[in-house]
């Protein structure tokens, strides 16, 4: 016979991102030097922080995908932690890491309202810079600098929480009296962070409010500036995307760097139509018959028998509005086909993440992802149709690479550790509840053995999901 096991009497515990202090064995982490202006207790105190004297109600309900917003800091310890987060010296240490043209630097400028690249071919050094920057009155545009300054890879994971979002940053470095790019707008929300020196910013009434994709807007088109604001170091300018913009350096200084932190990207509600209409129609027609029904004959012919274009398009309003009301009782569940999977696929590893040994790795974070919590975290669950049962998937972000963030593509490594963890479908409610307590004993998984709690535990804890207590 076999061995009775014994009762089951350990407990797990999950990390909450809001946690006030982080676990014994993460309070290594390696700080920067300069003491931080910022508040990382949570991703809600820490975008606080940094819009502050902003308050973070009032941004939402008048300025968020609404108008701009200029936020000026005239204490010299703002403008000193941001010069801290990247300047030009920076860059020109990191020339001698490898870097490349178009991969990881443009060199650009604007002429007669057209943008110039400037790029060479292979590595990039620091002497080629510095004559792009004093001969060439060109700018420097450094893609993705969170993937080498920890000070900016902490402030965008705790961004990517509070949005729940992708969060890029772009630095621009550009000397005195010249213009990197024409007039354009951005299919993204953006935060400018005035790191050195002054830049002067023109923004214009959007022709494409909210817009979904970039663009550049000629001078014809644009009208007269709604703003024209100069940015000092330490000072922070929001614009909504679709805004028309242009900035260059003034006259008397050196150069300007600033940092871009960008997000919101196909994050609309027509975006989550387009994610979710597929799974919808599939699990209605299941069901419902009607959806089953072959299309009369000669419909797409388009020919004089056919149906009229009225009769398709009152027939397809009516297969809407039956999903539509299905929908809004909660007959028809709405699952996220492919954008929770995209932002847990190629967000920021949590912080700090690197610095752990294996063993300190067990003790790591817990997160949660599901659309209707405050908290984004790097957890998901989500219920998927997949030959031959329904399985429950559970994907997570620990294992991604913080050098490839935002860069496009992933690497192969990346791409296996993304498999994820199936269960069983029975298995959704024991996983709800690791979702919802900060403790949890193992007995208490809703799951009918013994057996069944002890592998659903174990897999998750070898994936550095769980501690167990």
């Amino acid at each position: 016979m076999p061995k009775k096991r014994k009762a089951l009497t350990k407990t797990v515990k999950r990390w909450s991102s809001d946690d006030e202090q982080l676990p014994p064995k993460l309070s290594r982490v390696k700080q920067s030097e300069m003491p931080p202006l910022l508040c990382f207790d949570s991703p809600v105190s820490l975008f606080e922080s940094l819009i502050q004297p902003m308050d973070r109600e009032v941004f939402f309900r008048e300025y968020w995908e609404k108008k701009p917003l200029h936020l000026q800091r005239s204490d010299s310890s703002t403008a000193s932690y941001y010069q801290s987060l990247f300047q030009l010296s920076d860059l020109y240490s990191l020339c001698s890491q490898g870097m490349e043209y178009y991969r990881d630097v443009n060199v650009v400028r604007c002429t007669n309202g057209k943008k110039e690249v400037l790029n060479k071919e292979g590595q990039v050094k620091s002497s080629v810079l510095t004559k792009y920057l004093s001969q060439n009155k060109a700018t420097i545009q450094f893609h993705q600098p969170q993937r080498f300054k920890d000070e900016l890879w902490r402030i965008q994971e705790k961004l990517e929480c509070f949005f729940g979002a992708l969060v890029g940053s772009n630095v621009y470095i550009t000397p005195q009296e010249s213009q990197g790019l024409p007039a354009h707008y951005d299919d993204v929300e953006v935060f400018i962070l005035q790191l050195e020196g002054q830049k002067q910013w023109l923004l214009y009434t959007p022709t494409v409010p909210l817009a979904a994709e970039y663009s550049v807007e000629s001078g014809d088109r644009i009208g007269s500036p709604t703003h024209d604001i100069i940015l000092k170091a330490g000072d922070l300018l929001y614009f909504p995307r679709g805004t028309i913009h242009q900035a260059k350096t003034p006259a008397g200084v050196d150069h300007s760097t600033h940092l871009t932190l960008s997000t919101y990207q196909r994050m609309s509600w027509g975006d989550m139509l387009l994610d979710v209409f597929p799974s919808l129609l599939c699990d209605s027609s299941k069901t419902d018959i009607s959806l089953r029904e072959g299309m009369p004959r000669r419909l797409l012919l388009q020919v004089v028998n056919a149906p009229t274009p009225a009769y398709t398009s009152r027939r397809l309003a009516s297969v809407l509005r039956s999903l539509a009301d299905e929908m809004e009782t909660g007959k028809l569940g709405v699952h996220s086909t492919h954008m929770k999977r995209d932002f847990i696929m190629n967000r920021l590893p949590p912080y700090s993440q690197q610095l752990l040994t294996p063993c300190e790795l067990l003790c790591a974070y817990l997160y949660v992802f599901q659309h209707y919590l405050p908290v984004i975290s790097y957890l998901y669950v989500n219920v998927c149709d997949e030959a031959p049962e329904l399985v429950v998937l559970v994907l997570h972000s620990l294992k991604n690479q913080r050098e490839s963030h935002m860069m496009g593509g992933l690497c192969k490594r990346v791409l296996l550790s993304m498999q994820g963890l199936k269960f069983p479908l029975s298995h959704l409610q024991a996983l709800r509840q690791l979702q919802k307590a900060e403790h949890l004993a193992v007995a208490q998984l809703q799951l009918p053995t013994d057996e069944a709690k002890l592998n659903l535990v174990l897999a998750l804890w070898s994936e550095s999901l769980l501690h167990v207590l």
